[in-house]
C-alpha cells in the first residue's frame, strides 16, 4: 500500500484535532443543561449530550461513553476544579468568534 505526503499529513492533522475541545462549542461549555456535542469542551457531565465529560489531561471533552479512554482521554466524570475560569475563557472565545452566547431561562 503506498500512502503519499498528502495522505499522511491529512491523517496526522485529523488525529491532532481530536486531541483538544472543539472551540465551536464555546457558547455550550457551562450549560450544565447537556446542550454540548461530542468533542465539545465540558467542565462537567452535565454540559454533555452524552452525559459524559472525559478528562483529557486536565481538560474536560464531552465524548460518547464507549470512547471514553480512546485518544489519551481518562473516561468520564471530569469535574473541571477550574470551571469558572474555564467557562470566562470560552465566553470570551465565543466573543471573539462572534458568536451570541444564548442564555436559557427557566420559568418555574
Amino acid at each position: 500500500m503506498r500512502f503519499s505526503i498528502a495522505t499522511i499529513f491529512s491523517f496526522l492533522a485529523l488525529a491532532l484535532a481530536q486531541l483538544k475541545p472543539n472551540n465551536a462549542g464555546a457558547r455550550n461549555v457551562g450549560s450544565g443543561d447537556g446542550s454540548q456535542f461530542i468533542t465539545g469542551g465540558c467542565v462537567s457531565d452535565a454540559d454533555c449530550q452524552s452525559g459524559c465529560c472525559a478528562d483529557l489531561s486536565g481538560v474536560g471533552i464531552c465524548s460518547a461513553e464507549a470512547a471514553a479512554f480512546q485518544a489519551g482521554k481518562n473516561g468520564c466524570g471530569f469535574v473541571d476544579p477550574d470551571a469558572q475560569a474555564t467557562i470566562a475563557a470560552a465566553q470570551a472565545q465565543v466573543e471573539r468568534q462572534g458568536f451570541k452566547r444564548v442564555v436559557r431561562r427557566t420559568t418555574a
